[in-house]
C-alpha cells in the first residue's frame, strides 16, 4: 500500500441548487456571512472553519435529499487521490480544477461511499471564523 495522504480533515459540504443567485442570498442571510468565492458556477462561504459551497450544476447529482457532497481537504489532490485508489478506491469523477485554483476529485471507497477530496489554496486552515 503507498503512502497515506496528508488529510487535513473535512472542509467542504456542497449543496446542488437550481437557482444559484436565490441560494447565495438565501444562505449569506440565513448564516450572515457573505461569500469568499462567488462566480456563476459556484459560490463558497466560509463558516466555522468549514466550507459550505453551491453548485448550480445539477446535471450529475439532484438537489434535496441525498444531494450534497463532503469533500475531505487535502495539501495535493492529485497524490490523495492516487493513494485512494491504490487502497482500493475508484475513481468517480477525475481530478478537475473548478476554478481560482481549487481542484477537486469524487472517489467511492471499497463499499460504495462517496468520497470528495478538494485542494482549495483560498481555504483558511488558521482558527475558526
Amino acid at each position: 500500500m503507498s503512502a497515506a495522504p496528508r488529510v487535513l480533515g473535512l472542509r467542504t459540504v456542497i449543496y446542488h441548487v437550481p437557482d444559484l443567485a436565490r441560494a447565495r442570498a438565501w444562505y449569506a442571510d440565513v448564516f450572515g456571512v457573505a461569500p469568499y468565492f462567488d462566480e456563476p458556477f459556484y459560490v463558497g462561504f466560509q463558516i466555522g472553519g468549514f466550507e459550505l459551497g453551491l453548485d448550480p450544476d445539477c446535471s450529475r447529482v439532484q438537489p434535496g435529499e441525498g444531494g450534497a457532497a463532503a469533500y475531505w481537504g487535502v495539501t495535493d489532490v492529485a497524490a490523495a487521490t492516487s493513494a485512494f485508489v491504490a487502497a482500493g478506491a475508484t475513481v468517480l469523477e477525475p481530478v478537475r480544477e473548478v476554478g481560482g485554483g481549487i481542484r477537486v476529485a469524487m472517489l467511492a471507497d471499497p463499499f460504495g461511499n462517496a468520497i470528495g477530496l478538494i485542494e482549495n489554496p483560498h481555504f483558511s486552515t488558521d482558527a475558526v471564523r
